[in-house]
């Protein structure tokens, strides 16, 4: 990452304006894994918070209540059409004066640990949209495919004025729950077929889903699109109640034509509207936050343990008798605790 140039005032006036330039860098900021980028990006997260705490205030005190942003995890197994489904759904939204921002995240190479990062050159016609801001990112070894700040990525992106988040991860086959953390609306793309549709996604991942799309309801697979619609609505009905109090809906649609997106928005609408009334919006926001800080807590005491030159000297000791299976890996995860808490006592 190049020399930070700009001050936290200037990235979150920046940001505030709605400047997609100052915005990207803001994220690369996040992004960063350098201590002096990590503080600035901090203080600028806070600041953003301050600014949108003081809105919320005044617009209670005014008599208004600002509508909250919307949060939409897209996810579903390779060869689903979310990339497309992404972009007819964004143009969509934009049509409708909506400001969008997609958080794509990309799979990484296991090997270079790069990054496709494909997704601008996929979704032409959003990307060139001055209401719509792309950002891939990639997913590196971050629990469900998702990339370890994309959590402060949506608190930026709205921040600068969009207030629908697509994120789309990696694909079925990973763990989604951080997504699902992090998200209002989870929706679950799927590929029109008949008998086996279940047999390829997991039972949990289709218990998170609010929404299940069967895409690609166009041409000669209209009719196997309405029989894995048929099969997936009888499949929710045996799932038992979700805690939101919305009862998942099954839909088909085709993004490369365009059909059935009006319909799915319509259904994210609905249950937005639902969960708003019920109070679990905000109660599932406030339970995310708490998750989140626990996992910043988790990261942050195993980021200091491994950057412990005692345990350092110690892991590179014990390694190799624990691959040549001298040593047992607890009595060596062990060894290393004592002499990382000999360091720093309580």
């Amino acid at each position: 990452m190049s020399k930070i140039q700009r001050s936290a005032e200037e990235y979150v006036q920046g940001i505030l304006a709605g400047n997609r330039v100052v915005l990207g860098q803001a994220i690369t900021l996040v992004e960063s894994t350098r201590p002096e980028h990590q503080a600035l990006a901090q203080t600028v997260i806070q600041q953003l918070l301050d600014q949108r705490q003081g809105s919320a205030e005044a617009s209670q005190d005014s008599g208004h209540t600002s509508q909250a942003s919307i949060r939409i995890a897209i996810t579903g197994a390779p060869g689903a059409g979310k990339s497309t489904f992404i972009e007819a759904l964004g143009m969509y939204l934009v049509e409708q004066g909506e400001k969008v921002a997609v958080l794509a995240i990309d799979p990484s190479s296991a090997v270079s640990k790069g990054s496709i990062l494909g997704d601008k050159t996929r979704m032409e016609r959003l990307s060139a949209s001055e209401h719509a801001f792309i950002r891939p990112s990639a997913a590196g070894t971050s629990l469900g495919g998702v990339a370890r700040k994309t959590r402060e990525t949506i608190l930026l992106v709205e921040a600068a004025g969009y207030n629908t988040v697509l994120i789309e991860t990696v694909g079925v086959g990973q763990s989604e729950t951080a997504v699902h953390r992090m998200t209002d609306i989870f929706l679950l793309l799927l590929l029109p077929g008949a008998g086996d549709e279940l047999q390829g996604i997991k039972r949990g991942i289709v218990e998170m889903a609010d929404i299940l799309a069967v895409n690609k309801a166009d041409g000669d697979r209209v009719k196997l699109a309405n029989q894995a619609r048929a099969h997936y609505l009888n499949a929710t009905h045996l799932l038992p109640p979700k805690a939101s109090g919305w009862a998942p809906v099954v839909l088909r649609c085709s993004a490369q034509e365009g059909t059935g997106i009006a319909e799915i928005w319509d259904a994210i609408a609905t249950c937005r509207s639902q969960l708003m009334k019920n109070n679990f919006f905000e109660k599932n926001r406030r339970q995310q936050a708490k998750y989140w800080l626990e996992e910043a807590i988790d990261a942050g005491i195993k980021a200091a343990f491994f950057g412990n030159p005692a345990v350092r000297a110690q892991l590179a000791a014990l390694e190799p008798e624990i691959l040549a299976g001298r040593v047992s890996p607890f009595a060596a995860a062990e060894a290393m605790l004592h002499a990382y808490f000999k360091e720093n006592p309580s």
